[in-house]
């Protein structure tokens, strides 16, 4: 199994064709239907649902034969519409597959593994990026009062230097609770009053107090957000979590889809949840609470073999700590959709050390957008930054004011040409943890004959792969479907000794249940065992 995944991941790294830029709906759509025509064998593509905005939820199924009938991952892109290399890791992961299918490691992948890919949750909000204005947005298309006046979208943000892209107002003001960075005077930071430092500004998204309020752009286009729209933890007040979980056209049908797909044994997302590259610890109190709030501790090992797998293949190291807010797909996934959960930004702006020959020092505060502003100009990075420049405010009379500071979307989206290399890591790691998978087999099959016509059939039923069946939190949930054996009798067979169904919570990795009976009759007797999250074994015996 070793060889056969080097050998998959070889093809992966030679077969994805990299684009010159994020692509937008259209472009990701085109994308998609060209896999699904080409591929036809492999790829089936179909829309869960359209937003307000009229744009398609696609779900692209990759897999040979019944695919529901296989364990499988649900690959998830554009949690968070702001977030468009999540988008293109998903889709580029497809793309890898299936430009690879000719080889006999990815058919034989594909043989044990379904793959469900939604390249893009979020279109309505990715679209903004390409927008006539541009600002990072996470809300769909749906209208709402996120200020509760009575009035929509009325208080939107506004470009005061015309440059196309949001940034921030810098209002010096003696309530002010901002400071410049004492290492670089283009970032501001907040005054540490508790040293006895004072600010000088007020920092605030670039835009006007259009309604009047005395609030900024806090009820612009941009309705609610699908990482706070579900079920698990939902923040019912808000901004963009909507009034009660589940509220939208998109969120519902991708649960819909998910909760109908048994066969399901892992999502995972990207956004900026993380407990990939660090993975969440076991907290026994946490774990133990009524509502639980903790991961149980065996999925809580289980999450960090898997982290393990993720950091050596992505060499990943200074990761943000990220905590789930709420509503997100990070937390619904485990617990309230009962399956082993992952999530990763995929990419993050690297701890950047000084570079001596540029005569830089280490910084006397750290500061992700100081961090960010250095990296970027030791990597020649450039147009990420808008200088501080004095306007006119109508909110701020005979105040200076000034637009200005890091572009959006540069804090969690690298350069494009940094995403080829990113898919092709995070394609090789959705590929071994599929070998990582619960797989259920029969051993130590045996039969003896006893008097009256009667035999004996034994077996061992074990779990080959490194993940149990279930997580260990999925075990309580009665939707998810059990481990079952059935012995499938015919009119000329009894069951004499022995249940003709028996149903276990989960299989532990490397874990074995031994069964046996006493039947009456002859002919061939059918036994199934197994449960969609690991496979279902169908031996015959004759009697």
């Amino acid at each position: 199994m070793r060889h056969t995944l080097t050998a998959l991941v070889v093809l992966l790294l030679g077969n994805w064709v990299a684009a010159q830029h994020y692509s937008n709906y259209a472009e990701q759509s085109n994308r998609l239907q060209t896999l699904a025509k080409s591929y036809p064998q492999l790829a089936t593509l179909q829309s869960l649902a359209k937003t307000n905005g009229g744009k398609d939820i696609w779900l692209l199924t990759i897999g040979t034969g019944k695919t529901d009938a296989k364990p499988a991952i649900a690959v998830m892109g554009g949690t968070e519409g702001n977030h468009l290399l999540g988008a293109e890791l998903a889709l580029g992961f497809a793309e890898n597959l299936l430009k690879g299918s000719q080889s006999d490691s990815i058919r034989k992948l594909l043989a044990q593994t379904t793959y469900y890919v939604l390249p893009n949750v979020s279109p309505d909000a990715m679209e903004q990026y390409f927008a006539k204005l541009r600002y990072e947005r996470t809300g769909n298309a749906t209208i709402t009062d996120e200020d509760r006046d009575g009035k929509t979208d009325e208080d939107g943000f506004d470009d005061l230097d015309g440059n196309g892209k949001i940034t921030w107002l810098r209002v010096e003001s003696p309530v002010g609770e901002y400071k410049t960075h004492p290492d670089d005077p283009r970032v501001l930071i907040k005054a540490d009053a508790a040293k006895g430092e004072k600010g000088k500004y007020l920092l605030l998204a670039e835009g006007i107090d259009n309604d009047k309020d005395g609030k900024f752009n806090e009820d612009g286009e941009g309705g609610i957000a699908f990482n706070k729209n579900l079920t698990y933890n939902h923040r019912v007040f808000a901004a963009g979590a909507g009034d009660f979980p589940v509220s939208e056209k998109e969120t519902r049908a991708v649960l819909d889809f998910l909760y109908d797909a048994f066969n399901v044994y892992s999502i995972v997302s990207f956004g900026s949840n993380n407990n990939l590259s660090t993975p969440i610890t076991y907290n026994p109190q946490a774990a133990a609470q009524r509502i639980v709030a903790g991961y149980q501790e065996p999925d809580a090992r289980a999450n960090a073999m898997v982290s393990e797998l993720y950091n050596k293949i992505t060499g990943s190291k200074d990761a943000p700590r990220s905590m789930a807010a709420g509503g997100d797909v990070l937390s619904w996934g485990y617990y309230h959709y009962g399956r082993f959960s992952f999530s990763t930004p995929g990419w993050w702006v690297p701890k950047t050390k000084p570079d001596t020959t540029r005569k830089e020092k280490a910084f006397s505060v750290d500061d992700p957008v100081a961090n960010y502003l250095r990296w970027a100009g030791q990597q020649g990075i450039t147009d990420t930054y808008t200088d501080w420049k004095p306007v006119s405010h109508p909110d701020f009379p005979n105040q200076t004011v000034e637009v200005g500071g890091v572009d959006p979307f540069v804090l969690t989206n690298p350069p494009y040409k940094m995403v080829p290399a990113l898919v092709q890591k995070h394609s090789e790691f959705l590929v071994k943890l599929a070998a990582y998978q619960p797989a259920i087999d029969v051993v130590n099959l045996k039969t003896e004959k006893l008097a009256g016509g009667l035999t004996r059939v034994s077996f061992d039923l074990i779990n080959k792969g490194q993940l149990s069946t279930h997580s260990k939190l999925g075990e309580r949930s009665y939707f998810i479907k059990k481990v079952a054996v059935r012995v499938n009798t015919t009119d000329k067979q009894q069951v004499v000794g022995g249940r003709k169904i028996t149903l276990l919570n989960a299989l532990e990795p490397a874990d074995a249940k031994s069964f046996n009976w006493v039947i009456k009759g002859t002919g061939t007797l059918v036994i199934e065992a197994g449960c969609p999250t690991a496979g279902v074994k169908r031996i015959e015996v004759n009697l």
